[in-house]
């Protein structure tokens, strides 16, 4: 049973994702960014300076990533503001003077960021934002743009394997009871949708982000009946386009109930199908579209749930598996075999000047970059112009956006053409041979190198 709130029905993002941040969360950041951005105005270091956000390395169980959650944090840093009573809190730590916390009531980002759409396949080491602004303002961004970028990519990343394993068939979000937070479940819904699962389960997500929201019965409403059959005619009273929990007691006879239920009802059932969730899902899922077929209810879909992943899907597809949509829950909503990103977000460029560092497995690429998008993808300074498509866009210019929010759906739309742009091999669940190249271009490779000795000299 599926359900889609329009417009008119969403719930206001207004203090959420768009406009004023809400009261107190101009706080969530590290505390050192405060002291940094301090720290900055009290030395007069006013320069503007680039910092980039990248992902250093790729999970090894992953070819690609999705980037999602840029609109969300762009949102979320021309909304930034320090209220009252933020601004008391700091005060009570005693050790921020009062000319700073001046500033901080003052805080408006007024500087530039360069930005791939969400939906957007990416690779390590390539930015996924840029942002330029007095150094000051661009420090104190850096917890809420990891945070927010992190989760929604890493999220992202992992629907996209799933909704490749289902191989064209239906995805839906069963996770949000085990997500990690509320946040984290509402974050979560909307990168799945971006990465192409179909719908949610979670009406909050549904109605925040205009998301499909699907339900269907849990077994808790079958024991509470004396019968399975009671319970079963009960909610199709209530809801007739329902799908039906049939593994409560014995699967088969499940099966068959709904069956019954369906010639007692006749012309009037409008049951839309049956939902697996333990043992062996193939054998079940081919026993119980016989018995289906056989009764004339070939249009009944077969819905598979119960400790899904990528793998499962793709192993119940190979073995032919007559199933019509999975609901994934856990392992997709904490991305149980990757969990979180080596990702960071780096001082590039500062006063003029490019930025590096050179610490082993955590080198920086300095400047301002691009991306080109060929047959492989090159890192170039922004200046050069080497072949490909650039993907890294202007959003935000002196403090104003310039580029529209995307759409969920024209997200959703650019992860999909993305994907279905890249080598075949990359969409598999086991590693890419060869891996997906990625180069420096000349200039920023002379650019490395250049820093590079310039500060062994120096050391």
């Amino acid at each position: 049973m599926t359900r889609c709130l329009d417009s008119g029905q969403r719930l206001c993002m207004q203090g959420q994702t768009r406009g004023e941040t809400p009261d107190g969360l101009a706080l969530f950041t590290d505390l050192y960014e405060l002291r940094m951005a301090r720290a900055y105005l009290a030395l007069g270091m006013t320069e503007r300076a680039t910092f980039s956000l990248a992902v250093r390395t790729v999970p090894a169980s992953r070819n690609l990533l999705l980037a999602c959650g840029i609109d969300d944090v762009i949102d979320l840093i021309l909304g930034l503001r320090f209220d009252t009573a933020s601004l008391d809190m700091l005060r009570a730590l005693g050790e921020f003077p009062e000319g700073f916390l001046d500033w901080l009531a003052r805080f408006r980002f007024s500087g530039d960021i360069d930005a791939m759409a969400d939906g957007t396949p990416v690779f390590a080491e390539e930015p996924l934002i840029e942002i330029t602004a007095p150094i000051a303002e661009a420090q104190l961004l850096e917890t809420q743009v990891m945070n927010q970028v992190g989760v929604q990519t890493l999220l992202a990343s992992k629907a996209l394997r799933v909704v490749l394993a289902a191989a064209g068939r239906t995805v839906v979000d069963f996770g949000g009871r085990r997500a990690q937070g509320i946040d984290a479940a509402l974050a979560g819904a909307r990168a799945f949708h971006v990465a192409g699962v179909a719908a949610t389960s979670i009406v909050l997500a549904g109605a925040r982000h205009g998301i499909p929201v699907i339900g269907t019965m849990a077994h808790s409403f079958v024991q509470a009946f004396p019968t399975e059959a009671a319970a079963f005619e009960a909610y199709a009273s209530l809801y007739p386009e329902t799908t039906l929990l049939v593994d409560t007691y014995d699967t088969i006879e499940g099966v068959r109930r709904v069956i019954a239920l369906a010639a007692k009802l006749g012309p009037d059932c409008r049951i839309r199908g049956i939902r697996l969730d333990s043992g062996d899902l193939a054998a079940l899922a081919r026993a119980a579209r016989a018995m289906l077929d056989a009764a004339g209810l070939q249009r009944l879909q077969i819905f598979a749930s119960g400790g899904l992943d990528e793998h499962r899907v793709a192993a119940l597809i190979a073995a032919g598996a007559p199933i019509d949509a999975f609901g994934v829950g856990t392992e997709m909503s904490v991305s149980a075999d990757a969990p979180s990103l080596d990702l960071a977000y780096k001082l590039t460029a500062y006063a003029g000047e490019p930025r590096t560092k050179l610490a082993p497995g955590k080198r920086i690429l300095p400047g301002r970059k691009q991306v080109f998008r060929a047959e492989g993808d090159v890192i170039a300074l922004a200046e050069e112009r080497p072949d490909g498509a650039p993907l890294l866009r202007p959003v935000v210019r002196n403090g104003v956006r310039v580029a529209p929010r995307a759409t969920l759906a024209e997200a959703r739309r650019t992860a999909a053409e993305g994907v279905a742009r890249l080598p075949p091999r990359l969409r598999g669940l086991g590693p890419a041979e060869p891996a997906y190249p990625v180069a420096l271009s000349p200039g920023l490779a002379a650019m490395l190198a250049a820093l590079r000795a310039r500060h062994t000299t120096a050391a």
